[in-house]
């Protein structure tokens, strides 16, 4: 077969940017050369890796597929080139770590501090994404572990044998309101007959943890008492306002420790309307990277997290 390391680097430009006229002045030559190079990677490979029809372009099934092989290629290939050129050859290796924001203010760096052993050697890359953002980026090889939740509404639906996981530790989404004065009873409470509409802040349409929680009250009456007057996708930004006491949050337990823990937020409701959520650590198995594969055995024999 027939093939040139710089069709790769053209396939991933077009996939970065899924245009052929952006990916052609990213790769420094003319867009007809362009689209001459990716049509005869698609012919050398015998499957049709782009679908034209649309605009912008998007990758076909079988393009999806080898992009995780290219970006996999390309990078194992950057670093035999950096090592043959004289580089430390025991130099850390870097992984591309993408997590919910929720967890990488309050659980990364925690996890990383209790396993600091087992990360011997390796430096991570953490970028904080909304869950759909972070799929995408450990679909399309950006990052070579993936942080989120996980819930038993099967919320999150992704092949284990494609994208083994890992349950790294549990938490509960909760709801929660500022205390009344002087008192340890909510100012919002979903236990109480008297409130007969509770100002919800609530998540944004797409929000992961948004569908974990409309999958729990779709068939509880409360729902209907609860009248939204803020959204936002970012649990935090959820924590936040419930600060200011203007209405109940449902938050991942472990985002508010200290707030529960001084009082300045209470739980407001009893244990039905709270989710049980595990925390888990994905990885691509179609992708074959040393310094992935021995962590993952590693913490495959690790306690999970408090």
């Amino acid at each position: 077969m027939d093939f040139e390391t710089r069709w790769l680097e053209d396939f991933i430009a077009l996939a970065d940017t899924l245009s052929f006229s952006r990916a052609a002045e990213r790769r420094f030559i003319t867009q007809p050369a362009f689209s001459r190079r990716i049509k005869a990677l698609e012919t050398t490979l015998a499957v049709p890796l782009v679908d034209r029809s649309t605009t912008p372009v998007k990758l076909t099934d079988e393009g999806q597929l080898f992009l995780l092989t290219a970006r996999t290629v390309m990078s194992q290939l950057r670093e035999t080139v950096s090592r043959l050129r004289g580089l430390d050859a025991n130099q850390k290796a870097t992984l591309r770590v993408a997590a919910a924001h929720s967890l990488a203010f309050s659980f990364f760096p925690d996890w990383m501090t209790e396993h600091r052993a087992v990360m011997n050697n390796l430096t991570m890359r953490l970028v904080a994404m909304n869950v759909e953002e972070a799929l995408h980026a450990l679909r399309e090889g950006q990052c070579d572990l993936l942080q989120i939740y996980y819930d038993s509404y099967a919320t999150l639906q992704l092949d284990a044998s494609t994208f083994p996981s890992i349950t790294l530790g549990h938490t509960r989404l909760v709801p929660v309101s500022v205390p009344l004065p002087d008192s340890d009873q909510p100012r919002y409470s979903l236990d109480s007959d008297e409130q007969h509409e509770i100002p919800l802040l609530a998540y944004t349409p797409g929000a992961f943890l948004g569908r974990t929680l409309r999958l729990m009250l779709k068939q509880d009456p409360i729902r209907l008492r609860l009248k939204t007057v803020y959204d936002t996708a970012m649990a935090e930004g959820l924590k936040g306002m419930a600060l200011t006491g203007a209405g109940i949050a449902w938050v991942p337990e472990l985002c508010i420790r200290r707030e529960l823990r001084e009082k300045e937020l209470v739980i407001c409701g009893a244990d039905r309307w709270h989710a049980p959520l595990e925390i888990r650590l994905y990885r691509c198995s179609l992708v074959r990277n040393t310094a992935v594969n021995r962590l993952w055995q590693r913490l495959s024999a690790q306690p999970l997290s408090a």
